[in-house]
């Protein structure tokens, strides 16, 4: 038996905890907060999206940066175990749309019950309000644990899993990737993930709370589409968010680091160009005798209609019936091709991960052993992993923080197996 010690106390930090535990270790779980799972608490807007259920091959695609990775670690605990797992302690589950699974309370709370409730079965030592200042190796080993009060933690094996730089209230404030840096390890560059973007253009300020549904969202950097797809969004007073836009977030965030970018949203994605035009002269027809700007009711919500008006180039007064062809058509292809200047990628504040951190190059791939220290292990955010919305990330921690609990040898003295 070998005493583990787990650095954080999210979902990665909890899953290698009961999963060491249930592998016969002695485990004492690090968390510097005043209870576990802070992030985990508010994710999926408070409902826990734990999961996704789909095939292997989407869960691969979904991943963003190092996918191939984590080829053993989602094998070697998939998301139907991670189903099997909850479903286990007591929380069943329901599929959403998107295949994302959610408790079927719709309460994060009953998940983290839960894994508090399996330690406590595994006799996990949970230690709050305990932070680690820094990691002692000796001789490329894991040797202890210091702590912010001056008391030093000995341990065969230890896990970091300290998350990233989103969030910080939740205490992700980067310790992790100061403890692997300290043992060696390289840190690539960290910068906000599934993040809401700025836009220059002052009239999308005034769309604000509007969200727009089945939309068509296309990303360029001058003539090159970096991301396309369809979805939800959501103005806001510095710019868009809502699915869609933090999914393309993880696409083009590197590129918008550098240079602004051009966002193109297809109001009407399920109608050509053609199609559209005869639906506009259509709704002209019906109301010949009316105002542009009063003629639109049915093409876009109340908020959209005052900045189409202004952005078409047709006086708002101008009766339908004298509106010429040519404006009609720009009116049509401004609908098709609404555009709009990202200037930026918000912070980590409201950022739902962490782009960037432990090189995986650096970590076994197998057990997520450290290449540089035996018995230091990673798990979670605070590895250079992310990927898109719907449960991949959270699916990302549980697959990790199994492999790093799980590859601990079970006597003392770890080694990478």
């Amino acid at each position: 038996m070998s005493e583990v010690l787990v650095i954080g106390g999210g979902a990665a930090g909890m899953f290698a905890a009961i999963a060491a535990a249930r592998n016969k270790h002695r485990v004492c779980l690090l968390e510097k907060n005043e209870k576990l799972g802070k992030k985990l608490f508010i994710t999926g807007k408070g409902r826990c999206n734990i999961t996704n259920a789909c095939d292997m091959e989407t869960l691969f695609s979904s991943v963003i940066s190092n996918p191939r990775f984590l080829y053993s670690s989602f094998y070697g605990y998939t998301n139907q175990d991670v189903i099997q797992f909850f479903e286990g302690l007591g929380v069943p589950t329901k599929i959403e749309r998107g295949e994302r699974v959610f408790p079927v309370s719709d309460h994060s709370s009953d998940v983290l019950r839960a894994m508090e409730k399996e330690m406590k079965r595994l006799h996990v030592q949970v230690r709050l309000h305990t932070e680690v200042v820094g990691l002692c190796v000796r001789d490329g080993r894991f040797v202890e644990a210091e702590l912010a009060c001056g008391e030093k933690l000995g341990g065969d094996a230890c896990i970091v899993a300290t998350g990233g730089l989103s969030y910080p209230t939740t205490g992700s404030t980067g310790d992790g990737y100061r403890f692997a840096r300290e043992c060696g390890h390289t840190i690539t560059p960290c910068m906000p993930a599934l993040v809401p973007m700025e836009v220059r253009e002052s009239w999308a300020g005034s769309l604000m709370g509007l969200s727009l549904r089945n939309v068509s969202a296309s990303i360029y950097q001058g003539k090159k589409r970096l991301f396309q797809e369809f979805g939800e969004m959501l103005f806001t007073h510095y710019g868009v968010s809502g699915p869609l836009m933090i999914s393309a977030s993880s696409y083009v965030g590197q590129k918008l680091k550098d240079e602004e970018l051009r966002l193109e949203i297809d109001l009407k994605p399920a109608l050509s160009e053609e199609q559209l035009d005869q639906r506009v002269r259509r709704d002209f027809e019906e109301n010949c005798n009316r105002q542009f700007k009063n003629a639109l009711g049915k093409l876009f919500p109340s908020k959209l209609l005052p900045v189409m008006v202004e952005l078409s180039g047709i006086a708002p007064e101008k009766k339908v019936n004298v509106i010429s062809k040519d404006e009609r058509m720009r009116f049509v292809r401004l609908i098709k091709h609404l555009t709009m200047t990202l200037s930026g990628l918000r912070d980590f504040n409201e950022a739902i991960i962490t782009r960037g951190g432990v090189k995986t190059k650096e970590v076994e791939p197998r057990t997520m052993e450290s290449k540089y220290v035996k018995g230091l292990y990673f798990a979670g955010e605070v590895l250079d992993l992310d990927a898109l919305t719907g449960g991949f990330n959270l699916q990302i921690a549980w697959s990790t923080g199994y492999a790093a609990g799980s590859s601990i040898p079970q006597t003392g003295g770890a080694s990478g197996q």
